[in-house]
């Protein structure tokens, strides 16, 4: 393979993509990352996953924290790469996305035109969707609108965490973004109009913030359900629950959830069963096996009831 690229990226997703292409030799002229951020306690400055993998290779690493400087487009330019590769990064201006002579392509966690957006991921699970995968498609203008290269189909399991599925699809996208590098270096090709593959309806999938991960448990059991998985184990489904004796709100987080064959009674109170704790839903309980008392650690149910009585506790009034 003769093609050039620079890789544009961030996480751990985005990681995975930049070592098989590595792996597989193709030429990495640089690799462009997020700035180094304050994390943790002491606030000291952490690398990006991509970061750290690059340097560790002895790739050449760019961090611009204005992606439209002069000096940082000059210094693009000069590296004279064929290709821009983008996973799991920022929304680029034209005056990157349109240098390279072969376009910009980025790989997206969703079947486009559906999901586009920062968690495409969690958003189809949260949606209930049984199908998901990933595309290649050519950066344009409006995000996550450009013409499709390739897209790879895979199934979602009824139990299947956000973050089992981003494990897979981590892998599944890494190799269909390296077979689009080499269709394209062999000019072996046909892009696809997204507005030829509309549905009928369709859904986004914007940033998360904390209120979108309160739980509803007015909804039915696979809803809620759906809610959780979509979160587990990042950012984490919440629900307050109620100190019966002193009437003091308690956040929650909530994982590892199964849908009960068991009609509700009552919609307030929780219940023990073998299989873990059973929160209330507009039809049947839901079944949870690891809970988080905020500030504290995520652990099984059993633990949890070692010390906690859970008929202390009942579901806030605004949650029914």
């Amino acid at each position: 393979m003769q093609l050039s690229i620079v890789f544009m990226g961030t996480p751990e997703f985005a990681k995975h993509s930049l070592k098989v292409l590595h792996e597989a030799r193709v030429i990495i002229k640089a690799v462009i990352t997020a700035p180094d951020k304050p994390a943790g306690r002491g606030q000291k400055l952490k690398e990006s996953d991509v970061k750290k993998y690059a340097l560790s290779q002895n790739l050449k690493v760019l961090q611009p924290k204005n992606l439209k400087s002069e000096d940082f487009i000059h210094e693009l330019t000069l590296l004279e790469a064929d290709l821009f590769v983008v996973v799991a990064f920022r929304m680029l201006p034209e005056i990157v996305w349109s240098m390279p002579p072969k376009g910009t392509i980025n790989l997206h966690a969703s079947l486009l035109p559906q999901f586009r957006g920062a968690a495409p991921i969690n958003w189809a699970i949260i949606h209930g969707q049984e199908e998901t995968g990933v595309t290649t498609f050519f950066i344009e203008k409006e995000i996550d609108t450009g013409n499709i290269i390739s897209q790879t189909k895979t199934s979602i399991s009824e139990n299947e965490t956000v973050g089992e599925l981003y494990e897979r699809l981590m892998r599944i996208g890494s190799d269909l973004l390296f077979e689009t590098i080499i269709n394209i270096d062999s000019g072996n090709i046909e892009s696809v109009s997204q507005e030829k593959l509309m549905p009928e309806k369709l859904l986004k999938a914007p940033k998360i913030f904390k209120g979108d991960c309160e739980i509803d448990f007015i909804h039915p059991v696979i809803n809620v359900h759906n809610h959780v998985r979509g979160l587990d184990p990042y950012p984490g489904a919440w629900v307050n629950l109620v100190e019966k004796s002193t009437g003091y709100r308690k956040r929650f987080k909530i994982y590892n959830s199964n849908i009960s064959s068991i009609p509700v009674k009552n919609s307030e109170s929780l219940m023990v069963h073998e299989n873990g704790i059973l929160f209330p839903c507009a039809d049947y309980y839901l079944s949870v096996k690891e809970i988080q008392l905020e500030g504290k650690r995520r652990m099984p149910f059993k633990d949890f009831l070692a010390g906690n009585n859970i008929d202390d506790f009942k579901l806030d009034i605004k949650n029914v």
